[in-house]
């Protein structure tokens, strides 16, 4: 297998455009408790959902293998970064939801109401949405950087990894790539 399955591109595609979504629509400092972003909240939560299903098919092994391996430094900087972009898919929301909680903004995904992780305060709501708002800018320079690094494979490398996620690829990529 070369390609990534069709619902799994779709899900790839979803959750990028999902998370500049919500990077768009993030509310910080005071006005995050007086006009909060239900938009933010419903698309944070939407990734969280997402990546559920992403990372059960990578454990099931639904990820395709690369052909030609690659260095052993590249392939395990490739292991890194995937691993922390899954971090953050699922760290930011809960955080996210985390410090909603600690402001009193109540949160819902589509209309349906959550209940708080923790106590609401008055002041600040502390470290984890300092880290929450860290993580959002991270996450958007990982995603940047992830879509460089696909760049470089295809054009640089010419390995046609950007086939792998491409959705209007030919569904049969299974013969040689060379």
């Amino acid at each position: 297998m070369y390609r990534y399955s069709q619902i799994m591109i779709a899900i790839h595609w979803l959750t990028a455009v999902l998370v500049v979504v919500a990077w768009f629509t993030a509310v910080g400092g005071r006005h995050a408790r007086t006009d909060p972003s239900y938009v933010h909240f419903t698309v944070g939560l939407a990734v969280l959902l997402l990546v559920i299903p992403r990372l059960l098919a990578r454990w099931l092994g639904a990820a395709p293998q690369i052909e030609d391996p690659q260095k052993q430094w590249l392939d395990l900087a490739a292991r890194a970064g995937h691993t922390l972009l899954y971090v953050l898919l699922i760290a930011l929301p809960l955080s996210g939801w985390y410090a909603a909680s600690r402001l009193g903004v109540p949160v819902s995904f589509l209309g349906i109401g959550l209940p708080s992780l923790t106590e609401s305060v008055q002041g600040a709501p502390g470290e984890i949405a300092d880290l929450h708002e860290t993580g959002g800018t991270l996450i958007l320079w990982l995603v940047g950087l992830h879509a460089l690094i696909a760049l470089w494979h295809q054009f640089i490398l010419k390995d046609r990894t950007l086939e792998r996620m491409n959705p209007m690829a030919p569904p049969d990529l299974t013969q040689d790539r060379r």
